[in-house]
């Protein structure tokens, strides 16, 4: 595996090794104690253990996010598309960080077999860019309605520049609704 740094620190594009012949491919889509030695090895931190998986499926246009939860349940998320594609996006909202506000985004399909990793203090949204959009995410937290929370996809102060198709997105009445960066609740930074 190889871990690729975006132009938003903490958040990583994971480029899984893959191994193929005229009869297909295999790839290892995770290895706790190879994930671990990688994040070492970047000087990374290293996050909590994985203890929940989640698939979605989504039709092309479908816009989810920006999601995040606080603590105690703040969520670090591994995110990776099995069929189709998704522009995937992590905004870091960490009260004090001096990335705040900031955002990347990264293409994630079927053939590129890339993951993203989204640490705690950031949110997360994906736009489906074809149908049956199949995308899997490991969290280190469980779910918890208490603490969820979520912030405008198209607020001007992020300014994220969501491929063309996100005009017309389809959005769950939750996200629709969500509030601006600047009226959200936000975690503390620790500095890290």
């Amino acid at each position: 595996m190889k871990l690729v740094r975006t132009d938003l620190p903490g958040v990583l594009v994971v480029e899984p090794a893959i191994f193929g012949d005229d009869r297909g491919w295999f790839m290892e889509s995770f290895n706790e104690t190879r994930w671990m030695a990688a994040l070492q090895e970047a000087g990374e931190p290293v996050p909590r253990r994985f203890v929940q998986d989640n698939h979605s499926c989504s039709q092309a246009g479908v816009l989810r996010g920006l999601h995040y939860q606080l603590p105690p349940h703040a969520q670090g998320k591994l995110v990776r598309v099995v069929q189709g594609a998704a522009f995937d996006v992590a905004v870091d909202i960490r009260k004090g960080s001096p990335h705040f506000g900031r955002w990347t985004g990264v293409l994630l399909d079927a053939d590129n077999r890339r993951q993203l990793w989204i640490p705690e203090g950031f949110a997360h949204g994906f736009l489906a860019l074809s149908d049956n959009t199949h995308f899997l995410y490991k969290t280190t937290d469980v779910y918890s309605r208490e603490c969820e929370r979520s912030i405008r996809w198209d607020d001007p102060a992020l300014a994220i520049v969501w491929p063309a198709v996100a005009a017309g997105s389809k959005l769950a009445a939750k996200d629709a609704a969500a509030p601006l960066l600047a009226a959200a609740d936000h975690p503390e930074w620790s500095g890290g």
